[in-house]
Formats: structure tokens, C-alpha cells, sequence
């Protein structure tokens, strides 16, 4: 051994040795951080020297991120995602001062008509914040969207550039959520998997309640379904296969009814594409059908009222219940969260209350007949219960209707691939991220969770795909999206 090794032992013995000892000092004192603040500079050195590394580590981590407020018993003033939210931060820090570096970005990536509609989306936020009645509230509110966009979406475009990245992606959010439905369906056991009503329990800490648990899985089960047909060879097609049969029964004992609606809803898709239905025939016909809900709704609401089944652990009686708004408590509140968005919106039409406003605002304007037996006036249980009717009351018409032409402009972008991309491999990969992103869109007609990293990765993610695909997947010689340096943080310049 020579002088400098031994030094160099000498050096990591005894920093071990002087960490332990301060650590045990700490924690005598009350002081538990340590390990924390230890790992800071660890973290830093990643977001520089292995961006892409730290990217998919938190892509992995987000299914399993846990709250701050279920660590510190709800007595923090405010609440965070750990470890993920810190971590995207500093990411998007590092982003930052490589832009200010380098001094520009692609314009191919601004002007996409997906980018145009996520841009206008967000002005619109910012705007809304400003005559917001809550500036503080909506302050957060978009400071949390815009670092999920610019992360996972603007940054995600680049890092996808390399195909292999995609794929890394998509197996590091499974990998992570695998390990929580295992969890869940080894605690769903105890109950003989009868329990529909411990469902919310046993998806925490990591989930909120078993609606966001549902939406995940039936986001990723899509993308499964295209690695079964798409995996690079014969073990990752198996991987694929059994870990789709994981998350087919993790989603049928989350008992997420509108989890079930929006794979079902995929599911038509998925025949609609196989159809070869143009887009402008699907929309054509999406708001005729509405239209004619529309002229129809009292009839139909009728009928639904003589629809008495509760929600049950019957699998087949709890599929009934969807459409009971006479008696089912957890219908009719959503109801109640929804006329009270609607009465929101009529006072403030065009700016709204505000981002974020909708879970402090909405208790004056629930009307008694509405209120249910788990009524509260501080949102408990989800806020507005609608991705298009939450933003409807907090940013007024044109904020719905930006989040509605993001919608469009990603399914539209989706189709339009699908049309052009010569490589089978290229439109399986395409199909399982449309039919992902119609799960959730879907699933916002009932619920919204982008304000959470659980879902804002993978949808944002999804988008950044498509885009990747449109702009570089048919440039490349073997119709995939063409290869950058993996391990640098990913280039902004034009």
C-alpha cells in the first residue's frame, strides 16, 4: 500500500468515524437531520455530473414520495413531498443556471402546438395569480405547476431525445409503483380483499386516498400493455406481462370506479385507433354525443335517481353504484363540490378565484339540499373533484379551456403519430402514452390530482414523449427519436 492510499484510508476511516460520533452527539440533543444535510452535497454533485441519473431516480421515487404533513402528525404550516419535491427543485436549479449559460432553448420544442397550448396554460396561471383572492395560496399553487411543466416536460423533451431514456422512464415510475401496489395488496389481504371501504387506508402513506392509488395504475397499465408487444426482448416482455397482471389486480382492489371507467374508456380508444377513426371524426362525434346528453339530462338524471346500489366490496354492485346519485354518499358530494365550482365561476367568470383558491373558497356556496353526510367546508376528501371544473372556478373560462386545448393538442399529436410513424415499435410505444393520457383525462371528469407529483410526472411525462416523437422520432434513420450524451445535463441550445 502506498503512502498515498494509506492516506487516503486514513482520511475516509476517520471522516466515518467523526460523522458517527457528531451523529450521535445530534441526536442525544434532539437533532435526528444529519443523514439529511449529509446527503445535500451527494445530491448536488448528481444534478451536475449525473443529471439524467437523478432525473429517473426521482421518477422511481415518486410513487413512493410521502407527504411531510403524514410525517410530522399534520402540525407543519405547510406540506411537501419527500424526498421528491426538494429534489425537483434543486434539479430545475441546475436547469436554470445551464440555461442562463447557454442562453437559449429550441425553438423547434416552443413552437410545438403541444408547447403552445402548455405555454398559454401557465400564462394564464400566472395572470389568474396576480388577481387572485388568495395571492399567496396561488403563489405555491404555481410555483409547484411550473416546476412539474418545466421539469418533466420542457427538460423531459431533451433527456427523451435518447430513446433509451423513454424506456428508462416508464420502467423506473413502474418499478416504483410495483412496489406500492405489492404493499397494498399484502395489507388488502388481511382483509380477505373485501374491505372497499379500508381502500383509502391501505394505500397510505404513499397515497391520499385510493381514487390517485387508481389513477396511477390505470395510467401505466396502457404503457404495460405496449412493453408486452414493444420490450427489447424476450425477459422484458415477461417483466411486462407480469407486471401487467400486477396492476390489473392492484386496480380492481383499489376500487377506484373511475379508475375502471378510464381503462375502459382506453380500452374504446384503443378500438377506435385500431379502426383507423380520424381525430376530426372522433371529436365530431365526442361533442355530438355530448350535445345530446346535453338536451337529454333530465331524463337521464331521472333515470339514474331510481339507481339505489351503494358502493359495496361486491365487485359487481360496486360497478352499479357508478351511476347512483340518489343514495351513494361519495356521488352525490361530488356532485355537491361540482354545483359548487359552477356557483364559483358564475360570480368570477373570467379570472376566477384565484390557483389553488377553490378548497378555501367553496364552503358559502354549497347549497344545503347539496350537502351529504361527508360535507366539510375545508375540501377533506379532494377539492373540486374535476381537472376542467376546479380550474373553471379558480381561473375562469380561458383557464379551463387552456388545460382543455393541452388535452387536445397532446391527443391530437398522438393520432397525428400514429398516422405517420413508419417503425411498428414507434406506434406501439405512441399508442400505450395516448391511451395512458386518456386514462387520466378521463379520470379528471371526476377527479384532479395534477397539483400532485404522483400523477403531474407521468402526465407531463407522457406529453414530453409525444412531443419527442413528433419532432425527432421521424428524423431518426431507424424511426427513433435520435441519441444524446446520457449522462450530461440535458442541452437546452437550439
Amino acid at each position: 500500500m502506498t503512502t498515498g492510499e494509506r492516506y487516503d484510508k486514513l482520511l475516509v476511516t476517520g471522516g466515518g468515524i467523526l460523522f458517527i460520533l457528531a451523529n450521535a452527539l445530534l441526536m442525544l440533543g434532539g437533532f435526528y437531520y444529519l443523514p439529511v444535510v449529509a446527503l445535500v452535497p451527494v445530491v448536488l454533485y448528481l444534478a451536475f455530473f449525473s443529471f439524467n441519473g437523478l432525473f429517473m431516480a426521482v421518477v422511481f421515487l415518486t410513487p413512493l414520495s410521502v407527504e411531510l404533513s403524514r410525517l410530522a402528525g399534520n402540525t407543519m404550516p405547510f406540506d411537501i413531498s419527500l424526498p421528491t419535491e426538494p429534489l425537483i427543485m434543486i434539479l430545475i436549479l441546475v436547469v436554470l443556471m445551464k440555461m442562463i449559460h447557454s442562453g437559449t432553448f429550441s425553438k423547434d420544442i416552443i413552437y410545438h402546438p403541444l408547447s403552445l397550448a402548455v405555454i398559454f396554460y401557465l400564462s394564464w396561471l400566472f395572470i389568474t395569480t396576480l388577481t387572485s383572492t388568495m395571492p399567496v395560496v396561488s403563489l405555491k399553487y404555481l410555483a409547484v405547476r411550473l416546476g412539474y411543466i418545466s421539469l418533466f416536460y420542457f427538460v423531459g423533451i431533451s433527456i427523451f431525445k435518447d430513446a433509451a431514456n423513454i424506456r428508462a422512464f416508464m420502467w423506473c415510475y413502474i418499478a416504483g409503483l410495483a412496489l406500492v401496489a405489492v404493499i397494498t395488496l399484502v395489507k388488502h389481504s388481511g382483509y380477505a380483499f373485501e374491505s372497499h371501504r379500508a381502500a383509502n387506508m391501505l394505500v397510505r402513506p404513499f397515497y391520499n386516498d385510493h381514487t390517485a392509488y387508481g389513477a396511477a395504475l390505470a395510467m401505466f397499465i396502457p404503457i404495460l400493455g405496449a412493453l408486452t408487444f414493444r420490450g427489447n426482448n424476450r425477459p422484458q416482455r415477461w417483466y411486462a406481462w407480469a407486471l401487467l397482471g400486477l396492476f390489473a389486480a392492484a386496480l380492481l382492489f383499489s376500487y377506484s370506479r373511475a379508475a375502471w371507467l378510464s381503462v375502459l374508456a382506453a380500452l374504446a380508444v384503443w378500438i377506435i385507433i385500431l379502426l383507423k377513426v380520424k381525430f376530426s371524426t372522433l371529436i365530431t362525434f365526442s361533442v355530438i354525443a355530448a350535445g345530446i346528453v346535453i338536451m337529454l339530462w333530465h331524463d337521464i338524471e331521472r333515470r339514474l335517481e331510481k339507481n339505489t346500489q351503494d358502493s359495496s366490496a361486491d365487485m359487481a354492485e360496486h360497478v352499479q353504484s357508478i351511476t347512483n346519485i340518489s343514495s351513494d354518499a361519495s356521488n352525490l358530494e361530488r356532485i355537491n363540490r361540482w354545483k359548487a365550482a359552477l356557483a364559483m365561476w358564475g360570480e368570477k367568470p373570467v379570472l376566477g378565484w384565484g390557483p389553488g383558491t377553490y378548497m378555501f373558497q367553496y364552503a358559502p356556496f354549497q347549497v344545503s339540499t347539496d350537502r351529504t353526510i361527508i360535507s366539510t367546508n375545508f375540501a377533506d376528501g379532494g377539492d373540486a373533484h374535476s381537472e376542467y371544473l376546479g380550474p373553471l372556478s379558480e381561473t375562469g373560462l380561458p383557464g379551463m379551456i387552456s388545460f382543455m386545448l393541452v388535452a387536445l393538442a397532446a391527443l391530437y399529436t398522438g393520432f397525428r403519430l400514429l398516422g405517420s410513424l413508419q417503425k411498428r415499435k414507434d406506434r406501439i410505444l405512441v399508442t400505450g402514452v395516448l391511451l395512458g393520457l386518456v386514462t387520466y383525462l378521463t379520470h379528471g371528469f371526476l377527479n384532479n390530482f395534477l397539483h400532485s407529483d404522483k400523477s403531474a410526472v407521468p402526465f407531463w411525462g407522457f406529453a414530453a414523449i409525444l412531443v419527442v416523437m413528433d419532432l425527432y422520432g421521424k428524423k431518426s434513420p431507424r424511426g427513433a427519436p435520435a441519441r444524446t450524451g446520457a449522462e450530461e445535463p440535458p442541452s437546452t441550445a437550439g
